[in-house]
């Protein structure tokens, strides 16, 4: 056993998957102990909110401390913040559009730019091919650009005992900062907020888990009833064989994507849990494990120390858990490996079909993805929403199957170097 496991850590390739799945393994234990956000909780009242690190004004401004920073570029990044080079070039082509001499234009002197749009802009103006999105967004980066270049500080104001008037309580300064380290309140999302304004870091942790937890299952399942099936088809033979060998074929006809749909639907949603999507799937993977495990066990079933056996007298099971079992353990080991792989997938596959477990208590990989498609993620541009998905399902599967890989140079004597 120790020299089985010192030839399997020295291949490279199972080395690199198992530190990858290890990784993502560690993430998903501990990084519930660390942060103890509920993975549904609704956080943002909007959608789609980008990655970044998010501080509460109301807490900034009411700061027990503010200092004071100079920046020599504070000004051209606020600048820069709100009047972005695609918005240059749009108010020269408004301008251009409304008369104003392009060689009078200059998209780089920001203050006479703003000149000329200020002079010129008027909303209530129909510019012959102008569709009505694009005086919108005129409007609206008009209402932006309001005292952009302007140097003096933001009224704070309440209003007074009467209620009647406001009383100035305070300035902020455009030099005024605040430690983040200082305000009450500050949440980092690392990959901004979904569709329903959930973390979406935290919901894709937990869903890895799940998706993991459905795999496994799935997977433990499937082997169990392929090496089950194989070993009685392989050994014993005659009328055992051809009966598990017309139910396999019969189910390899069977696209076993189409038995997922037609079960999945048939339960209905209230009933489909993750373990029980994992059931589903196990029940309808093992047919490719049968018919590999049969063909190992035929080759296995006439060696000198099983037909000992039977002239031992042993019974049947005996010889098939002691004498033929552990000669396969090793392609036991490497189906239980790809069939986890393929059941995470099979649950992404059905959740976005809209057909994976009910989308009311856990998260899986598969539901985001179904969610973020649906909320059109990829086509507004909201990456965060599905990519970091799209990426940790490939992690798992390249993980798994590297490992799957590493193992068979280990054991296949044709395939070692």
């Amino acid at each position: 056993m120790k020299h089985t496991l010192q030839q399997v850590f020295r291949s490279g390739k199972f080395v690199v998957g198992f530190s990858i799945f290890m990784a993502i393994l560690l993430i998903v234990i501990i990084y519930p102990w660390i942060v103890r956000y509920p993975p549904l909780e609704i956080i943002g009242q909007g959608t789609f909110f980008p990655p970044g690190i998010y501080v509460n004004v109301y807490d900034s401004i009411g700061s027990p401390t503010t200092y004071t920073l100079h920046l020599d570029d504070a000004d051209a990044k606020r600048i820069a913040s709100k009047l972005k080079e695609d918005d240059r070039q749009a108010i020269k082509e408004w301008l251009v559009a409304t008369g104003v001499p392009e060689s009078e234009i200059d998209t780089e002197d920001t203050a006479g730019l703003l000149d000329l749009w200020v002079n010129n802009f008027d909303p209530k103006l129909r510019v012959p091919g102008m569709t009505n999105a694009q005086r919108n967004y005129y409007i609206r980066l008009n209402t932006a650009l309001d005292g952009i270049l302007s140097t003096e500080g933001v009224i704070i104001a309440a209003k007074d005992p009467d209620g009647v008037t406001l009383v100035e309580k305070g300035t902020v300064k455009q030099s005024d900062y605040v430690n983040i380290g200082e305000t009450a309140n500050v949440r980092v999302l690392l990959l901004g907020t979904d569709n329903f304004g959930r973390d979406v870091f935290t919901e894709l942790v937990k869903a890895t888990g799940v998706s993991l937890l459905i795999g496994f299952v799935a997977g433990t399942i499937a082997t169990f009833i392929g090496v089950s099936l194989g070993l009685l088809a392989g050994y014993i033979g005659g009328f055992m064989d051809d009966g598990i060998m017309f139910i396999t074929n019969l189910f390899t006809v069977i696209p076993a994507i189409v038995l997922l749909i037609l079960i999945s639907f048939s339960i209905g949603q209230e009933y489909r849990g993750p373990v029980t999507i994992a059931v589903v799937i196990g029940l309808t993977s093992w047919v490719w494990t049968t018919r590999a495990v049969r063909a190992q066990v035929l080759s296995l079933r006439n060696r000198d120390h099983v037909n000992l056996s039977k002239l031992s007298g042993h019974s049947i099971f005996r010889i098939i858990l002691r004498d033929i079992t552990p000669y396969i353990a090793s392609y036991v080991i490497m189906a239980l490996i790809l069939q986890i792989s393929l059941g995470i997938l099979a649950e992404a596959g059905l959740s976005i079909l809209g057909l994976g477990p009910r989308t009311t208590e856990l998260p899986t990989l598969g539901l985001m993805l179904n969610w973020a498609f649906i909320y059109q993620a990829q086509i507004l541009g909201k990456w965060w929403a599905y990519i970091p998905v799209i990426i940790t399902i490939a992690l798992i599967s390249f993980s798994l199957n590297l490992m799957n890989t590493g193992l068979d140079q280990v054991y296949n004597p044709a395939l070692r170097e």
